[in-house]
């Protein structure tokens, strides 16, 4: 048995759900999985909602929001807590790849140079990650570890930079069919035993319509056109337990797989 938790920073079903017809592979995991909107109670930046999703626990725990503190960017030895990674790995084969809680992006277990570091920021680099992190969670999965969590970031730029734009979709139709190969071409969802989340760690939504604007509308690169909105995804299968916010997913992990 492999439990694989699949990330998609900032994926929305509001992209999703309106394009099934050009998302096969979304609309097969929506006709064989559980579904839902999983509601994002904390500010919705990508570090906060990572580091609680695999340490189970809240800001007022944690105490980490941003990749940077005064000047300085943070680093996993600066994080005084563990993760689930940490907490399963003398019992199990346990790999994380791209988890983006820390810049560059974070893989344990999993030789990995992450993209742009960890924030691919134009098409050649979301190119570049979608194929690199496809490739290797393939690579990974096909060695049957206990738990996989794979994160895929580079919708979070595209829709940064193009929200409301025909491009969003383009890039969601690239994710899809990698989705495709990963968990159907694969096999991996033939095996009875698999267990599966995919979830991302927000939404998004025009850049004036965000609660918590994440980043300067006019920035060093070009003037930002979306961002973070608090309904996430969240897909699952075979999975006993409720998840009804992102320190869920790391109890109903600790309970199926400790």
């Amino acid at each position: 048995m492999t439990y694989l938790i699949l990330g998609i920073d900032a994926a929305t079903w509001d992209v999703v759900k309106p394009n099934l017809e050009e998302l096969p592979y979304f609309n097969k995991l929506i006709d064989i999985c559980e579904i839902k909107n999983l509601e994002i109670s904390e500010a919705p930046l990508s570090p906060l909602i990572w580091t609680g999703m695999f340490s189970g626990t809240y800001y007022e725990e944690h105490n980490h929001k941003e990749f940077v503190e005064d000047n300085e960017i943070v680093s996993r030895d600066d994080l005084d807590f563990s993760f689930i990674w940490d907490e399963l790995d003398e019992k199990m084969d346990v790999r994380a790849l791209n988890v983006p809680f820390i810049v560059p992006t974070y893989s344990y277990n999993v030789d990995y140079e992450p993209v742009g570091f960890g924030l691919p920021t134009d098409e050649e680099e979301w190119k570049e990650e979608l194929e690199k992190i496809s490739d290797k969670t393939k690579e990974i999965l096909k060695e049957e570890p206990d738990l996989v969590i794979s994160v895929f970031t580079l919708l979070d730029r595209v829709q940064h930079f193009h929200w409301g734009e025909d491009k969003v979709l383009e890039w969601y139709k690239k994710l899809d069919k990698k989705l495709g190969e990963l968990l159907f071409d694969s096999g991996f969802l033939e095996k009875k035993e698999n267990k599966l989340i995919i979830v991302s760690d927000h939404g998004f939504c025009g850049f004036d319509e965000a609660e918590v604007q994440t980043l300067p509308k006019e920035g060093s690169e070009r003037e930002l056109k979306g961002d973070h909105s608090r309904e996430a995804i969240l897909l699952t299968k075979n999975i006993n337990g409720e998840i009804e916010n992102p320190q869920d997913i790391y109890k109903v992990i600790k309970k199926e797989i400790n």
